[in-house]
């Protein structure tokens, strides 16, 4: 499951937010008769199909995995949270359909016709990411159920359930994360391009957007991210405590950068700032921050498992912050010149800043989830009550079979991008042509590219024909 959420996670920014940045674009060229920007939305949206039929692969295979691995929780709990994965499969269904019609209409229907019904896009997106975040804070913090003599829910209130006290934190920060993490993926493809000399206003264009979209969000993510660090302080003190490699409840506690937790609760490296935990918990040093010995053993993280969380959490921030830091470049710059930063080391990071927002993403997730342990309903049911009793070696095949179809899902994957880059580089004509790829536009006649033989008919075309379409 740890691999399987791993890999699909990848996809994910993509699947919530590239819907945006492509209608972002799109609406800049029609509002100014940009050619450039309806090409770049154009071949956005193929890419975004491609992704799409990807993330269709790896996540029918976490819904299998759900019924197949953790029975137990899915027996007892299914009534109570399953609304959630109901309506991101609504979202799902809704999304592959207004995917079709969009690039179904790219020259054939009218220009702002076709965008309109491109709007809903987003809209499906974020109803997708609203069911799984529901799922996960009941997860996290479960309510809008009472007990019966055997332990099972009943009397359940669907609102409550969806609506925890962690559900607003949590979707805010994860729905900003998609945004800013495939904006900068996105705009660090073009960074890459223009340290490698294409400087023209196709790759200016293709930068600029998504990277300001990303840059736009970065420092509203710095008070999303403070925001859900405090309510988890509130509402589950344990994983806090594990956050923070806080042993011992206390006040004036100390923050460890990095570090790693002992077994007898000291903890080993990393850099010590005296009172700072307690501070950035309830903004003053005498603020009591709970320890992990403050519960049992058996339900709390090891020490193992909280120092894997601490690190995530510390790599998760100090990106952010790096990346505060470059948005802040790329605003001074635009402030004073009205034109992207001049420097070469800004490009470079700029280009790497994608892998970093990757790299945050799955950091978030491990957060939240190894955290959470040993409980997979927060204080109400354990991994171990949970998990199915399959025999080790048939645990074991069937990762492998999962490892090998996921290896070779996302290699075609990569394949099929690649080859979609090459066909479009050359119906631009080639690496000469790189300032001036305005050759075949989505609403416009069609142009023969350089050495291509003769086009069809405007009338006869659609995007599986059109150089740089859908394919």
């Amino acid at each position: 499951m740890a691999f399987t959420l791993a890999s699909h996670i990848l996809l994910v920014p993509f699947g919530v937010a590239l819907p945006f940045i492509t209608l972002v674009m799109h609406h800049r060229g029609l509002r100014r008769g940009d050619a450039t920007a309806l090409l770049l939305a154009r071949r956005w949206s193929a890419v975004m199909a491609v992704q799409f039929a990807v993330g269709v692969v790896t996540g029918t295979i976490l819904s299998f995995e759900f019924g197949l691995l953790w029975p137990g929780m899915m027996g007892r709990w299914g009534d109570v949270f399953g609304l959630g994965f109901g309506v991101e499969a609504w979202a799902f269904f809704l999304e592959a359909i207004l995917i079709a019609i969009y690039l179904y209409g790219w020259r054939r229907l009218k220009p702002w016709t076709h965008f309109w019904l491109g709007v809903p896009l987003p809209l499906t997106a974020l109803l997708g990411a609203f069911g799984i975040i529901a799922a996960n804070s009941w997860m996290n913090t479960p309510q809008g159920f009472t007990l019966d003599a055997d332990g099972d829910p009943v009397n359940v209130d669907v609102r409550q359930a969806i609506f925890t006290p962690i559900f607003g934190p949590e979707y805010w920060h994860f729905t900003v994360a998609m945004f800013l993490t495939a904006g900068y993926v996105v705009a660090g493809v073009y960074a890459v391009g223009w340290l490698r000399g294409r400087r023209g206003r196709y790759h200016r264009l293709g930068f600029t957007v998504p990277f300001t979209v990303a840059a736009v969000l970065t420092p509203l993510q710095l008070f999303l991210g403070d925001n859900i660090a405090r309510q988890v302080f509130q509402k589950q003190p344990v994983k806090f405590a594990a956050t923070e490699l806080v042993w011992d409840t206390d006040t004036h506690v100390p923050e460890y950068l990095f570090g790693r937790l002992q077994e007898d609760g000291t903890v080993k490296g990393g850099l010590k700032i005296p009172q700072l935990d307690s501070v950035l918990a309830g903004f003053r040093p005498d603020t009591q921050v709970t320890g992990l010995a403050s519960v049992p053993a058996a339900d709390r993280p090891t020490a193992t498992q909280a120092t894997i969380v601490h690190w995530a959490f510390d790599i998760m921030a100090t990106i952010g912050s790096l990346l505060i830091v470059l948005a802040l470049w790329y605003a001074w710059c635009w402030w004073r010149r009205r034109d992207l930063p001049r420097s070469r080391w800004f490009f470079r990071c700029a280009a790497l800043a994608g892998a970093a927002s990757m790299l945050c993403v799955e950091c978030g997730w491990i957060t939240t989830e190894v955290g959470r342990q040993p409980w997979i309903v927060y204080q109400n049911m354990r991994v171990s009550e949970a998990v199915t009793p399959t025999r080790a070696a048939s645990l074991w095949t069937m990762f492998g079979v999962v490892v090998v179809v996921y290896v070779l899902v996302f290699g075609a994957f990569l394949t099929v991008l690649l080859k979609m880059r090459t066909r479009w580089r050359l119906a631009d004509g080639g690496e000469a042509a790189a300032e001036n790829p305005e050759t075949d536009t989505p609403y416009g006649p069609r142009h023969e590219p350089a050495g291509a033989g003769a086009q069809p008919p405007p009338a006869e075309a659609g995007p599986g024909h059109t150089p740089g379409g859908a394919g």
